[in-house]
C-alpha cells in the first residue's frame, strides 16, 4: 500500500480502489487513482507574510482564485475616479513557469463600483517585493479601503514563453483582421 501511506489516502478511499479493481472497472479504477493523486499534489509556494493578517486562502474548494486582503495602518478613501496603491504585506517565490494574476472581486465592482486597474496583474516567477493592489473607484461616491478589507484575488497560473518567427505574411482566416465587435452583439 505504497500509494495509501505516499498520498495519505483513508481507508474507505483505497477499498473503492480495491473494488473496482476486483470488478475489472479500469477505466474507472484509473480515473479515481489519478484523480485522488492528483488532489494531493499541490504547488508549494514560498510566502513571506509580513501583515496582521492569515495567508490568502481559497473560499471553497473549487475556488480558482485566493482572495488579498488590505494591509494598512489607517484606512484609506478612495475619492470617485482615485486609484491607489494598497499594500497586502505578502512577498511571494513562485515556481518557474507560473505567474500570479491580481484579479477584481466581482462584489466590489458590482456593488461599490471598485475595481482593479492593470487587469489582471501579472506577478513574475522572479519578482521578490510586495504584492500591491492598483485599486480605482469608478463609483460617484467615496469607497474607503480598511485594514483586513478582502480587496483582490489572486490566480497562480502556469505560462509559456513565446519565439517569434518573422514572416513575410500571414496565413488567411475566416476571421482575418475583423477586431474590435465586428462580428455584432447578438
Amino acid at each position: 500500500m505504497y500509494f495509501r501511506r505516499r498520498f495519505k489516502l483513508n481507508a474507505s478511499l483505497v477499498t473503492q480502489i480495491l473494488s473496482c479493481n476486483r470488478k475489472g472497472n479500469y477505466f474507472y479504477l484509473c480515473n479515481l487513482v489519478v484523480k485522488t493523486i492528483m488532489s494531493k499534489l499541490t504547488m508549494k509556494v514560498q510566502i513571506i507574510n509580513k501583515s496582521k493578517h492569515p495567508l490568502p486562502e481559497y473560499a471553497t474548494s473549487l475556488s480558482a482564485g485566493m482572495d488579498l486582503r488590505a494591509n494598512l495602518d489607517e484606512p484609506i478613501v478612495l475619492k470617485p475616479l482615485q486609484r491607489c496603491l494598497v499594500p497586502t504585506g505578502l512577498y511571494i517565490a513562485l515556481p518557474e513557469g507560473y505567474e500570479a494574476q491580481i484579479r477584481p472581486r466581482s462584489g466590489l465592482a458590482l456593488k461599490r463600483g471598485v475595481t482593479l486597474l492593470n487587469t489582471p496583474g501579472t506577478i513574475d516567477a522572479d519578482y521578490r517585493g510586495e504584492i500591491g493592489v492598483i485599486m480605482v473607484n469608478l463609483s460617484t461616491e467615496d469607497f474607503t479601503v480598511t485594514d483586513g478589507e478582502r480587496i483582490a484575488q489572486m490566480v497562480i497560473a502556469r505560462y509559456e514563453q513565446a519565439g517569434w518567427q518573422e514572416v513575410e505574411v500571414l496565413d488567411d482566416t475566416a476571421r482575418g483582421a475583423g477586431g474590435f465587435g465586428h462580428t455584432g452583439t447578438k
